[in-house]
């Protein structure tokens, strides 16, 4: 979002907040929610993507609701209601094609009328099909899980991304020779996919509560969350959409604060750092060791103020409007040792990744007929959870990497903590408390994570390693 968008979503925040109570709050966030969607979607190469992909987000989000129900339960005249004004978005906007630009939400004209009024009632007759074999509730959870993943790994990969966008390119008679994996930019699909994968597999536990569709398209979509998370759980949402009541001054000034800040973070900081923060081109030119590090110090905190900027702004726009949203960052670059870091960075993906991959899967180790030591499983499973959220930003190789170096991390400093409680004689107890210790375990612990954008940051793999090299003299 950029500062002119940011100051209508606070406008519409406001409204919201003090005028829209009881169901009109929620049909006010769906409303906001979805038109958002096709809104901030950037343009694409690709004719009309930037319309297909919100309306594939919010049909998704249709499709899970089905999916998640509970067994026998009936649509609500309310449902349908929630339905029809789902379906409706996209055909208004679709209708608004001949009207002049200044008049479009969409970044590009958006496809005829009559195409989009026949992929709604296609996906119409699907949903209505799901709804009358929702008794297979576990099958059709699954295949929506496979489906949210399949999706997740084609955007994710470089290589499955320019096919895909050579046969979408195909289909629209452009030329297939430019396709890119850069044409499927789905503004955020990943938060959404979080969102949705988490119903889902709580809906399969049990512990999912009952949702109409106007709540759970409203936590799927909600307009400030879009874009940077953070990652909300679907029960504290509807208690929030529930029990908001009119919007207090208190409220008001305090989520204004939260906005303030975090626009003075991304659009003062990030981007003031981002004019000589580590990047590909400067990281091959750059031959100073010092000026090297300056700039790899530049990317570690521009990457940290741009990344909790938003997420401040969004958490002030929802408590204006009603919703309070967890917090994401705690001062990581304070964190005396990567555990701790990772308990204050991007706080709710990497509780998502703990809940659901982290442990069912120590739990299927230690619980398994062939029970590894407890080294082996804490190696396994906290190296393959950061090797998951190194992929989820990019199926490549730097992703990949990145993430094995913080789950080593995570492992040698889980060994060294084991260590010190077998023998908490090995360093004097003066030196253990001393401030002197802090202040170096908190440079270790911030040069390690620093070094580790490296993977991040520059895609090349060999590149990256002459940049080590020149770091450290080389």
């Amino acid at each position: 979002m950029d500062l002119i968008q940011i100051l209508i979503f606070i406008t519409i925040s406001v409204l919201i907040g003090f005028l829209a109570r009881g169901r009109w709050r929620s049909w006010a966030i769906l409303g906001i929610s979805s038109l958002a969607l096709f809104w901030l979607q950037p343009a694409s190469a690709i004719r009309h993507l930037d319309f297909w992909f919100p309306t594939l987000a919010m049909f998704l989000t249709a499709l899970t609701w089905i999916a998640v129900r509970p067994r026998g339960q009936a649509i609500s005249r309310e449902d349908l209601y929630t339905f029809g004004g789902m379906t409706a978005i996209p055909i208004l906007i679709s209708l608004l094609r001949n009207l002049d630009r200044a008049f479009l939400i969409t970044a590009t004209r958006p496809p005829q009328p009559v195409g989009v009024l026949f992929a709604a009632l296609l996906a119409g007759v699907i949903l209505v099909i799901l709804v009358r074999a929702s008794k297979q509730n576990l099958l059709l959870t699954r295949l929506a899980v496979l489906l949210i993943l399949g999706l997740f790994i084609v955007l994710k990969s470089d290589s499955l991304g320019q096919n895909l966008s050579r046969g979408l390119r195909s289909w629209t008679q452009q030329p297939a020779e430019l396709a890119s994996a850069l044409d499927l930019s789905w503004l955020g699909f990943s938060y959404i996919a979080f969102r949705l994968l988490h119903t889902l597999r709580d809906a399969q536990t049990g512990k999912l509560p009952e949702l109409s569709l106007r709540a759970f398209a409203g936590y799927v979509l909600f307009f400030p969350a879009l874009t940077a998370g953070p990652i909300d759980r679907v029960e504290r949402f509807q208690k929030d959409l529930g029990q908001a009541g009119r919007l207090s001054a208190e409220e008001a000034i305090a989520g204004g604060t939260r906005i303030v800040v975090g626009v003075f973070k991304k659009f003062v900081l990030a981007d003031g750092l981002a004019l000589i923060a580590l990047n590909n081109s400067n990281a091959a030119q750059v031959q100073s060791s010092a000026w090297l590090w300056v700039i790899t110090y530049a990317f570690s905190l521009r990457l940290y103020f741009d990344f909790s900027g938003y997420t401040d702004v969004a958490i002030g726009m929802a408590q204006i409007a009603g919703v309070r949203l967890p917090e994401n960052f705690d001062r990581p670059y304070t964190r005396l040792n990567i555990t701790a870091f990772w308990n204050s960075w991007h706080i709710t993906l990497a509780q998502w990744f703990r809940t659901y991959f982290f442990n069912p899967l120590t739990r299927a180790l230690r619980r398994g007929r062939i029970r590894p030591p407890a080294p082996v499983v804490i190696f396994v499973t906290q190296v393959s959870t950061m090797v998951l959220i190194g992929l989820w930003h990019g199926i490549a190789w730097n992703f990949l990497l990145w993430g094995l170096w913080h789950g080593v991390g995570l492992f040698i400093h889980n060994r060294w903590v084991n260590f010190q409680r077998a023998n908490p004689d090995f360093l004097p107890r003066p030196l253990q408390k001393a401030r002197a210790m802090n202040i170096l375990s908190g440079l270790l612990t911030f040069h390690f994570v620093t070094l580790g954008w490296i993977w991040f940051v520059i895609r090349d793999v060999e590149q990256a390693w002459a940049t080590f090299a020149r770091l450290f003299g080389g």
